[in-house]
Order: C-alpha cells, then sequence, then structure tokens
C-alpha cells in the first residue's frame, strides 16, 4: 500500500485522517490521479496557526465499522477531521457539513488523496487546502503572548432606544431585539467578530457551541 511522503504539512493531514478513520482495518492514503470529483463531500476548515479547508468523499460507507450507521456521516467522520486538522498544529475546527466540494476538489492549490483499503480498493477521496499558513517568526512571536486573556463575549442581538425609552425601562419590560429566535449568536474577540454560536446549557450554566468560524477577510 503506498503513502505519500510529499506535500507536507496537506500528507500529514491525510495521514492524519486516514488513521483515525473508524475501518475495520488500516486504511492508507495515496495522491489522486482523479480530477472533477463532484457530488456531496463532508466539507469542513479550520483556524489557526495554518489554516485549512478539508473534504473527504467516501465511495463506500459500508467500510465504517463505527456502528453508528443510522448517525450523520459528519458526526461519524468528525474525530477523523479533527484529527487531521490537529495534524496541521492548533487550531479551531469549524462545524463540518455535506455539500458540493467540486470546487475544492478542483483548486490549483488542493492536494488531493484516495483512501485505501488494506485490499488497496480506493474507498474516498480526501482533499486537503492549506488556506493560510502563520510564519514561523510570527508563530514564535504569538507564542510569548499565549497565556494573555482577552474578552469574548457572545452577542444574541442588539437594538437602539431612545433615552426616554431607556429611562422608562422596568422589571418586566420586554425589549425585542433585531434578531429572530433560532438565528446564530454572535462570538466577539475584544469586539471583533471570529464566530457564530448557538447558545445551549451545560450543566444549568449558559454556553456557546461554534457552529462557524468567520475567516479574517469576512469579518
Amino acid at each position: 500500500m503506498t503513502t505519500t511522503t510529499t506535500t507536507v504539512p496537506e500528507s500529514a493531514a491525510a495521514a492524519a485522517f486516514a488513521a483515525r478513520l473508524p475501518t475495520a482495518g488500516r486504511t492508507g492514503i495515496r495522491p489522486s490521479h482523479s480530477s472533477g470529483d463532484t457530488g456531496d463531500a463532508v466539507i469542513v476548515s479550520s483556524v489557526g496557526e495554518v489554516s485549512a479547508e478539508i473534504a473527504v468523499q467516501l465511495l463506500d460507507t459500508s467500510a465504517l465499522v463505527d456502528g453508528s450507521a443510522e448517525a450523520p456521516l459528519t458526526e461519524r467522520l468528525h474525530d477523523a477531521l479533527e484529527s487531521a486538522a490537529s495534524a496541521l498544529g492548533p487550531c479551531v475546527l469549524g462545524e463540518p457539513v455535506v455539500g458540493d466540494a467540486s470546487a475544492l476538489f478542483s483548486h490549483p492549490s488542493v492536494q488531493v488523496y484516495d483512501l485505501v483499503d488494506e485490499a488497496d480498493r480506493t474507498i474516498g477521496r480526501l482533499a486537503v487546502r492549506v488556506t493560510r499558513a502563520a510564519a514561523a517568526a510570527s508563530s514564535r512571536r504569538l507564542h510569548r503572548i499565549a497565556g494573555v486573556e482577552m474578552d469574548l463575549t457572545v452577542e444574541i442581538g442588539r437594538t437602539r432606544m431612545t433615552v426616554r425609552d431607556v429611562l422608562d425601562l422596568e422589571p418586566g419590560r420586554i425589549i425585542e431585539l433585531d434578531r429572530s429566535a433560532g438565528a446564530p449568536a454572535d462570538v466577539k474577540l475584544n469586539g471583533r467578530l471570529i464566530a457564530h454560536g448557538e447558545v445551549v446549557v451545560v450543566d444549568q450554566d449558559y454556553a456557546v457551541r461554534i457552529t462557524r468560524i468567520i475567516e479574517n477577510t469576512e469579518s
């Protein structure tokens, strides 16, 4: 079975994904010569010192032996995707989604790998595209301030009020916000929007589950 040793860090991410994939035997990787992949794939992005987009198309879902055949594919592949992203360095993994990954598979800078089982049978394809890599010097500088605390706030909505309305506030008064029920909350770091999430309850305390990481170009 062939395992690629070129194109680091993409090959490291691909190898980590294959190693964590819940199959009966060992899953390997090799550079794929297939192009123009279309159809649905599980897609996820990660943000960190090395940010990336990852997509996987499983050609044979029966190869998975995790005992969760009824679960969404995004959940069944989550650990493998997280392992692939972690192989690139410390990062925050976005929410995996199912969608058309043809643009990613055909991108000029993407690296595509075949996922092969012990019988050398292709059971899927994995696309890894590094979207941003921090310079080594910048990374060292960031480590110096890694322990600095910053304010993280979650905003579920906002509104504008006149001074008169503020002075008329009293217990029981309802204030309508500019966001519908069920809409994602804004996660802000020192006032800067970095992610969207949904408010959840953990052990009777409010928390936020990150559903989408906002890239620098979006914010």
